[in-house]
């Protein structure tokens, strides 16, 4: 006779393991109602993703967004197209050479409100710290570079641009750095695909700038220089440039007011061969709309001539 207690050990187990199968086998809907999961659809070929990934902002991703077209004829093109001379886009008072200066110094040395006299840049474009003292023979030495030259602007789109606009992007300061001037000299009109700074470490941040320009004014670039652009951004962290951010979101360029020139003496005319001629005149320094003022007498191109 088997053994009491061992039967009724056998039928409680047996009892347990059929509570377990109940278990298993409960209603779908009240494990749901326990524990609710909101169901996700199978997502089709022909729909898009729930959530769509936000845009990169290199600049890699910005060049993608230009055109892509042949260079334009340089037919009428003259420096003349983009304003006469540096002007004053942001009303401070000061024209945008010295701003640039200004801005690109550490150590600048300022005559007045404005004029810088002084200073040392650390161009960019060679590695090179250049002394920067204004005068008729020294200020050359440091200019004021296009990233984009307004040339390689004209035949990419800017002709297209009004004459306000133009003005603009020629005081841009995003288009706009001090640098060594021969080398500068040396650039001449060049874009990525004909010439790049000497300094590899640059270039990155160089290409960048020119792609965020091209951008904000709505030009183009040729193939050979975005082929170019694009190895150049290759020198980047992750190889497709800075972060750029919004500030270079495309935008409307705005309108320039020429800061307003004096007003020659009435009528006075005059005409100088050279800055020894003003000298001996007692009319240095002359400056723009003065009489007898010429861009041939500002070297520097910053509105005041034989100083």
């Amino acid at each position: 006779m088997k053994n009491p207690t061992a039967l009724l050990a056998a039928a409680l187990l047996a009892a347990t393991l059929s509570g377990c199968a109940g278990a298993a086998a409960a209603d779908p809907a009240t494990t749901a109602t326990a524990n609710p999961v909101t169901p996700t659809p199978a997502a089709t070929a022909s729909e898009p993703p729930a959530t769509v990934p936000a845009p990169t902002s290199t600049a890699l991703t910005l060049l993608e967004t230009l055109p892509v077209r042949g260079r334009a004829p340089k037919t009428g093109y003259s420096r003349d197209q983009f304003g006469d001379g540096w002007k004053d886009p942001d009303r401070n008072g000061c024209d945008t050479r010295n701003d640039i200066l200004a801005r690109d110094m550490p150590d600048e040395v300022k005559d007045g409100p404005c004029k810088v006299v002084s200073g040392t840049v650390f161009d960019p474009y060679t590695g090179k710290t250049i002394a920067f003292i204004r005068g008729n023979d020294t200020s050359m030495a440091v200019q004021i570079d296009h990233r984009v030259p307004l040339s390689n602007a004209w035949q990419t789109g800017a002709q297209q641009l009004s004459f306000d606009q133009r003005v603009q992007l020629a005081n841009d300061p995003l288009n706009l750095i001090a640098v060594d001037g021969p080398t500068n000299g040396q650039k001449s009109d060049g874009d990525a695909a004909t010439w790049m700074p000497p300094q590899r470490g640059y270039w990155c941040e160089y290409v960048t700038a020119q792609v965020q320009v091209k951008a904000k004014y709505g030009l183009w670039v040729t193939q050979p220089e975005k082929d170019a652009i694009v190895r150049a951004l290759g020198t980047c962290t992750g190889g497709e440039g800075v972060d750029v951010g919004v500030t270079i979101e495309t935008q409307p360029p705005v309108e320039v007011v020429p800061a307003p020139a004096p007003a020659p003496a009435p009528g006075a005319e005059a005409s100088y061969a050279n800055c020894d001629a003003v000298r001996a005149a007692g009319a240095a320094p002359i400056h723009a709309g003065d009489p007898g003022y010429t861009t041939k007498l500002d070297r520097d191109g910053d509105g005041t001539a034989c100083e």
